[in-house]
């Protein structure tokens, strides 16, 4: 991917939508791309999480493994592709912490990668953008953790 290619997938995600034109262009600036095949993970529950991804292409399962006691199985909580943005979300409140889910690639999938202390650093340093991506986060969050909720019940 080039620069532009990139700077169209960030500014096509649904977790920057709204961002002015010249943040998006230091965001850029802390992206990597990655590409999996169908039924690679590009992470695992419990992982160690740091990473923050967008999807440019694919389509990616977040799959929750659950142990309820009597109940336990493994359930599909959000299935995602272009656009949609996944990982360790800690990384943004300064926090280390262990995956909840894995995704894994349902057919070939490439990834823009952002590590979450870099992006952090420019919300710290930039407010505005620290408080607007910080609002969106709340929404993204509510809406796995309905996700979630809904996929335990079917267990």
């Amino acid at each position: 991917m080039d620069r532009s290619e990139l700077g169209h997938a960030i500014k096509s995600c649904e977790f920057f939508k709204g961002i002015e034109s010249s943040l998006l262009e230091k965001i850029v600036d802390l992206c990597q791309v990655q590409t999996y095949e169908p039924g690679e993970y590009v992470f695992s529950q419990g992982d160690f999480g740091e990473h923050l991804y967008i999807i440019a292409h694919g389509n990616i399962f977040l799959e929750r493994s659950m142990d309820l006691g009597t109940r336990k199985g493994s359930a599909v909580i959000g299935v995602l592709g272009k656009g949609r943005v996944l990982g360790c979300w800690s990384t943004l409140l300064g926090e280390p912490h262990n995956l909840m889910s894995s995704a894994i690639c349902q057919k070939p999938t490439r990834v823009v990668v952002i590590k979450g202390a870099d992006l952090r650093e420019m919300m710290v340093s930039n407010t505005e953008l620290g408080f607007r991506l910080l609002e969106r986060l709340c929404f993204l969050l509510r809406d796995r953790i309905q996700g979630a909720l809904g996929a335990m019940e079917k267990i």
